[in-house]
């Protein structure tokens, strides 16, 4: 099964990215499952490396690395990233850069779309 998970939440202040990655996360580590995220928004933010937040909180980068870890694959919008000034060089590796022509590339190409 090729599940795409769409974010657009920000990577604090709400739970959704979170949530949203956490399923990416579960179903990456599933061998019949591929993984593709795509961050849209505020939710760009949730790829930016080395992420400094108070003691017990989540680290949403560790997530998305997680993600890649297992095989899933990681695309941010690049306009968004220009409107919040993230250069790709920011983001965790693996993590990329990408266009809205792939993100409709991948919608085709998935079995399930799950929106956050």
């Amino acid at each position: 099964m090729k599940v795409l998970v769409i974010l657009n939440d920000p990577p604090y202040g709400t739970e959704r990215s979170y949530n949203g990655l956490r399923l990416a996360g579960s179903l990456a580590r599933r061998d019949s499952v591929e993984v593709r995220v795509f961050l849209f928004g505020d939710s760009v933010g949730c790829a930016v490396a080395n992420q400094k937040v108070p003691d017990g909180y989540y680290h949403l980068d560790r997530m998305v690395t997680s993600v890649l870890r297992h095989g899933g694959s990681v695309g941010c919008c690049g306009t968004c990233m220009e409107a919040r000034a993230i250069d790709e060089s920011a983001l965790v590796d693996g993590a990329r850069r990408s266009t809205l022509e792939e993100s409709a590339d991948w919608t085709v190409w998935a079995d399930k779309v799950v929106s956050f």
